[in-house]
């Protein structure tokens, strides 16, 4: 039973949620319910980040595998088979979310308790209820609109 379907966030859009967090060589970035893998993907190639990706799903988890090989990124990206519920995030500086804004919800205290002063979340398309975020943009395509909303944390 899983919480969210997989639906990937367009390239351009994974893209944005990473410049918005600033992120750069000294980053580790968390895709929770990492799906195909091109956020870790695009963390690593693109912004120089370290990389961890946490999929639930068996076929999605090996894809990403898969893609770490074919991509040279041994080393910089890793993807764990198990629920984001139950893995530590706590080395993240950057946390990227496409989920629902329940499944954000249930995860906020997670988020709260493992993560340090001043790392980033930024959720693709759906809030994370109480908290309010220091940026929100959106994207526009033909035929939608996206939006990411950019929050810090701090206690």
């Amino acid at each position: 039973m899983y919480d969210v379907p997989f639906v990937a966030t367009p390239e351009h859009v994974a893209r944005r949620m990473l410049e918005l967090a600033s992120v750069g060589p000294d980053d580790t970035v968390y895709d929770l319910g990492a799906g195909d893998g091109r956020i870790l993907i695009l963390a690593a190639k693109e912004f120089g980040a370290r990389a961890v990706g946490i999929e639930l799903r068996k076929d999605l988890f090996n894809q990403i595998e898969r893609r770490i090989k074919e991509n040279g990124l041994d080393g910089r990206v890793k993807v764990i088979h198990g629920s984001f519920y139950e893995v530590d995030i706590s080395e993240a500086s950057v946390v990227t979310l496409y989920l629902l804004t329940s499944v954000n919800e249930k995860l906020r205290p997670k988020l709260e308790r493992e993560l340090r002063l001043g790392s980033r979340i930024v959720s693709h398309d759906f809030e994370v209820p109480g908290w309010r975020p220091i940026r929100m943009e959106e994207i526009y395509d033909t035929w939608t609109t996206h939006k990411i909303y950019m929050y810090r944390i701090s206690r």
